[in-house]
């Protein structure tokens, strides 16, 4: 799938989870672009062969960095834009197949599957508190003054 295709795809998924997730009409295009730059950073570093739990830590941090700006920005809940922005990196389908190959009793695939499908969901949560914990300690740091 070409570079194009996966940024109209994923815009269209953030977008359109943005309107299942009841968020305001005027930030679905920044639900939309949120996703759409988070999953251009997964796309290229897994297509260089950077992994793909790897590169779900570098799109979810980026998610929440674009997130806490458009939060600020707009003055909206950042919530609302890294929800719909990590959309498209949530394992589902690889949760999916794990079920499946338990169901069928191929347990070995089966806990490969689970523990995969495990690490990009924390790399996502990690992803996102790291991003958060860095804006944190940025205003922090900007807002003390300096003792003489």
């Amino acid at each position: 799938m070409s570079y194009v295709e996966q940024l109209v795809t994923s815009f269209i998924a953030s977008a359109a989870f943005g309107v299942i997730f009841n968020a305001p009409k005027e930030s679905l295009v920044k639900c939309g672009l949120s996703g759409m730059f988070g999953w251009m950073v997964y796309f290229t570093l897994t297509d260089y062969g950077f992994g793909p739990v790897l590169g779900t830590l570098a799109a979810s941090f980026l998610i929440a960095f674009i997130s806490q700006i458009f939060a600020k920005q707009y003055k909206m809940p950042m919530i609302i834009f890294s929800v719909a922005g990590v959309i498209p990196l949530v394992p589902g389908g690889l949760a999916y197949d794990t079920m499946r190959n338990f169901v069928e009793n191929d347990y070995n695939t089966g806990i490969a599957l689970a523990v995969k499908a495990s690490m990009i969901s924390g790399a996502i949560a990690v992803g996102l508190i790291f991003s958060e914990v860095l804006n944190y300690l940025l205003r922090k740091s900007g807002s003390q003054p300096t003792k003489q």
